[in-house]
């Protein structure tokens, strides 16, 4: 086998790597744009802590999908679990985006996330196509749930990070059906309690560092 072809898919996912965690995001689309009211000191605080767990919630988004499909067993998996992942994209730019307008930065620990999630990704995939897009639809239905949290925690005056949540939402919602019609199975109680919990460690650790 030419050695090209064995170093090609670590090369492309290198690639995806480096651009998911360095590269600048692209301008705030579209559905996102409401007026940016000035919101005083203790607001501005919350929605920057809640858009920057957002933000490294993307960032695992990007590298789950990529470590998935790197070791999906069927084109037909792997074209779903990178045709999610270009739609996070922009979920990252929009997270990006409303950081800057709230002078406040993403968390320091990025390349940590992406690193975690794509060995977690990886692992999915080994299960087989059934059990890594059961781990997508689990996955989906808590980050609802913890995008529903937010919106009740932002602030009242914030409709420009609550316009980007609910777009957000929606998508998860969306990449969640998929995964089920793809031929997903349902993943037992303690593997879904064990994701609850690896979310819980890195929304709080992600909202301070």
């Amino acid at each position: 086998m030419n050695p090209s072809g064995l170093l090609e898919p670590f090369i492309v996912a290198t690639d995806r790597a480096l651009r998911a965690v360095f590269a600048p995001a692209r301008a705030i689309a579209a559905p996102t744009l409401e007026p940016a009211i000035p919101l005083d000191e203790a607001d501005r605080a919350l929605s920057a802590s809640l858009m920057r767990v957002n933000h490294a919630g993307e960032i695992a988004a990007q590298a789950l999908y990529h470590g998935q499909s790197m070791f999906a067993r069927h084109a037909r998996t792997r074209a779903l679990l990178l045709q999610a992942a270009r739609e996070e994209t922009e979920h990252l730019a929009w997270c990006e985006t409303r950081l800057r307008e709230l002078q406040a930065g993403p968390s320091k620990l990025v390349p940590l996330w992406y690193a975690g999630s794509f060995g977690i990704g990886a692992l999915a995939a080994s299960f087989g196509d059934a059990v890594s897009l059961g781990f997508v639809a689990e996955t989906e239905r808590q980050v609802e749930g913890h995008l529903d949290d937010h919106l009740r925690r932002l602030p009242e005056p914030d409709r420009r990070s609550r316009a980007i949540i609910q777009r957000m939402q929606a998508d998860e919602v969306d990449h969640g059906r998929r995964a089920e019609s793809a031929g997903a199975v349902a993943l037992p109680g303690p593997a879904r309690a064990l994701m609850r919990a690896v979310s819980r460690v890195m929304t709080r650790v992600a909202a301070r560092i």
